[in-house]
């Protein structure tokens, strides 16, 4: 799977794990220099508390277009350590 933004592509792998039609990348496979941390946080009744990134990329960002789930609920400990992509950025197989 690839996630791509403004013609970038902001991760890539084959080890992405599917939960709710979201592909959360492992953190290892995510080209971490195009993320900002966010101050948002938003909270899921099984999974915890999501964190943000902002994307960034040539000079064009991308507000929380990125989060995951820096201590999951045990439902979701499949997760931790995965970040999933929304608003415009396209996840496609490679």
């Amino acid at each position: 799977m690839r996630a791509i933004w403004n013609g970038q592509t902001l991760a890539k792998s084959s080890n992405t794990v599917i939960v709710e039609g979201n592909h959360y990348f492992p953190l290892e496979d995510v080209e971490q220099q195009f993320l900002r941390p966010s101050d948002t946080h938003t909270v899921c009744p099984w999974k915890g508390t999501a964190s943000y990134y902002t994307v960034e990329v040539e000079g064009l960002t991308n507000p929380d277009a990125a989060w995951y789930y820096p201590e999951p609920k045990e439902a979701a400990e499949n997760i931790r350590g995965r970040v999933a992509f929304w608003k415009g950025v396209v996840v496609s197989e490679n």
